[in-house]
């Protein structure tokens, strides 16, 4: 029994944290039990909280109790779009859209936030996030997405133009799977954003289908 722990906890350390994970549209009532069964796999690096058309105070609220469980599992809490947000529960970071990047000046956030950015499939926003001195830099959709479902698709070839001309993380979005994440991690990317695979799956539980990302 004992060797049984040793080999599984092994496994644990072992794991590469690949995933950045986005939250489902909605907090269901056994939402924070399961986050805490996905993060204790040890594969997530990110957690992103994005809730819309929800009061600002209702997603401070959702906000500090997630944050109590990611501090636990040592996952960076990033909030999506509001800095403001961010700000008032000490979240690791926030991202942002390109609208939303240009209301911000983001210079008075360089210093001890991560700040993620949103570029779809475009070499020239990556090049003006770069000057920005954004942390890392997301490409997408990649594929047909439940959470962007008119969202442009981004061509591939980009992760690996990224990946020999940004010395950034960089973060593949946009309808992942378990079928086809290897290719946008072998391409050039270092963290692939999924929530819909996990939270959505009409198959498997989301501390079945986190295991599929390794």
């Amino acid at each position: 029994m004992v060797k049984k722990l040793r080999k599984r906890n092994c496994s644990l350390i072992n794991l590469k944290k690949l995933v950045y994970l986005i939250s489902p549209k909605k907090i269901y009532k056994n939402f924070y039990t399961d986050l805490k069964k996905v993060l204790s796999y040890g594969n997530v690096k990110f957690f992103q909280l994005r809730i819309k058309n929800t009061h600002k105070n209702t997603i401070i609220k959702i906000a500090k109790k997630i944050k109590n469980i990611t501090i636990n599992y040592n996952v960076k809490l990033i909030v999506n779009d509001s800095v403001k947000i961010a700000e008032k529960i000490k979240a690791d970071g926030f991202h942002l859209g390109q609208v939303d990047k240009k209301k911000i000046k983001l210079e008075n956030y360089k210093n001890n936030m991560i700040i993620g950015v949103t570029c779809h499939g475009s070499k020239r926003l990556a090049q003006k996030a770069l000057k920005d001195k954004i942390t890392y830099i997301a490409f997408g959709s990649f594929y047909k997405s439940k959470l962007k479902p008119n969202t442009k698709r981004a061509d591939v070839k980009i992760l690996k133009w990224s990946k020999e001309n940004i010395k950034k993380p960089i973060v593949a979005i946009g309808g992942i799977n378990d079928r086809n994440y290897r290719k946008l991690i072998n391409k050039g990317a270092n963290y692939i954003a999924i929530s819909s695979f996990i939270w959505d799956n009409p198959t498997l539980k989301p501390e079945i289908a986190i295991k599929k990302f390794k």
